[in-house]
């Protein structure tokens, strides 16, 4: 399963597989993504979390402390919560979020959806939201797709879309780097 998309291939992929079919075997499958995903939110909104994600000033035992005091007051128990200190002690924490990338891509897979990763300037309302999901529903023959948002402000204004293989960039930052080069070309 880990062979057919280079996204979930490597050491992410390996630890993204055991988890899901772990979570396959226990009926867990969504309760373990609601959890990743909310373990994700927390490592992208606190600079301190993503250093002790990252950085290997900390030894094991450091994140591991520092972790388990995380997963404690988020609320995250259970096998998500097993799957984190495992790789914590394995050293491989710096990871956790291709893991959690790659697994969303397994369940995407196993529910028959897709999973699109879009990157916007800023967030969207609820009407964009869903107005992109049909969009991308249309153009992938109706397959559900589960959006994966990332806001980055440097790309100025549209979107950035990835699903599968295939990316659009429609980025006014890419836009103006066009004309940009068109210019000096005319020189």
């Amino acid at each position: 399963m880990a062979g057919e998309d280079p996204i979930i291939s490597g050491m992410a992929g390996r630890y993204a597989t055991a988890l899901f079919e772990l979570a396959l075997d226990n009926k867990a499958v969504d309760d373990v993504k609601k959890d990743l995903d909310q373990f994700d939110t927390l490592v992208a909104q606190s600079a301190d979390l993503n250093r002790l994600v990252r950085s290997p000033a900390f030894d094991a035992d450091e994140q591991l402390k520092a972790l388990s005091a995380i997963l404690v007051r988020a609320g995250i128990t259970g096998l998500t919560a097993n799957f984190l200190r495992v790789i914590t002690t394995n050293r491989r924490l710096f990871a956790v979020r291709d893991m959690i990338r790659a697994y969303r891509i397994l369940i995407a897979r196993h529910k028959g959806e897709m999973v699109a990763q879009v990157t916007v300037a800023e967030k969207l309302s609820d009407t964009s939201l869903e107005a992109l999901k049909s969009a991308l529903k249309s153009v992938t023959g109706s397959r559900d797709v589960d959006l994966e948002i990332k806001v980055d402000p440097a790309i100025i204004g549209g979107l950035i879309v990835k699903v599968g293989s295939r990316m659009v960039d429609s980025s006014l930052r890419t836009k103006l780097n066009s004309i940009k080069l068109a210019m000096k070309e005319t020189r």
